[in-house]
């Protein structure tokens, strides 16, 4: 019961960031929190090394730039609830949902003679790879 209990939270606040993401391009300081206590829920302390997931965004963005923080901070609350394993598991199943997006929409653009995007919302592809990180592994 808690699993699904603390599962329902986590989809839900997922989708609230992927929702502002999508609509303002940002994600609240106060869903990356409430994503973080979820992982109260169900505490083990080997999941606070979950946190570690949000490191290659970190580095990413002080290298390369052009992505947010509150990416950064959705995957380390988002580590908390999943742990490291599976924090890096969501990572390679967003990023590649992203990537394979991005792929359909260049192909569909250039079918109809424009540039395809050059930059997405990143929450909605990590959230779908960290709820299927958590109910699927």
């Amino acid at each position: 019961m808690p699993l699904l209990l603390q599962g329902g939270f986590f989809a839900a606040l997922l989708g609230a960031a992927s929702a502002w993401d999508i609509k303002k391009r940002i994600i609240p300081d106060s869903i990356c929190l409430g994503v973080a206590l979820t992982g109260l829920l169900i505490f083990e302390p080997m999941k606070l090394f979950g946190i570690l997931a949000a490191v290659p965004f970190l580095l990413a963005a002080l290298v390369f730039g052009g992505m947010g923080g509150g990416d950064i901070k959705l995957m380390a609350a988002a580590g908390l609830v999943l742990g490291l394993q599976k924090g890096i598991a969501a990572i390679i199943m967003g990023l590649t949902g992203m990537l394979a997006f991005h792929a359909i929409c260049f192909i569909v653009q250039k079918l109809r003679g424009r540039d395809a995007p050059k930059a997405y919302p990143l929450a909605p592809f990590l959230s779908l790879g960290c709820l299927a990180a958590y109910f699927l592994i």
